[in-house]
């Protein structure tokens, strides 16, 4: 698993268009279960917006397993390729 996560995560870096707003959110949120597991950091602070959309797409994966994150990301990495190409 670990080495087609490593090629989903590079594959994503080259989509022909960046995903959405919430791809993104989805795709930041696996990629920081897949590799670190629950969300290890206190939420930011209420000025960096960025910060917290992060935190709280890491926070909604809390409880999925390292390896059913991993997957979940590279499904999703292979449907972003379908959808804006390579």
């Amino acid at each position: 698993m670990t080495e087609s996560f490593q090629k989903a995560a590079e594959e994503v870096k080259v989509l022909k268009e960046k995903p959405n707003n919430e791809e993104m959110s989805e795709l930041y949120g696996l990629y920081k279960q897949g590799t670190a597991g629950d969300v290890n950091i206190a939420r930011p602070g209420f000025l960096d917006f960025t910060g917290r959309v992060k935190w709280d797409a890491w926070n909604a994966k809390k409880g999925q397993s390292k390896d059913e994150a991993k997957a979940a990301y590279v499904n999703l990495v292979e449907k972003l390729k379908e959808k804006y190409g390579i």
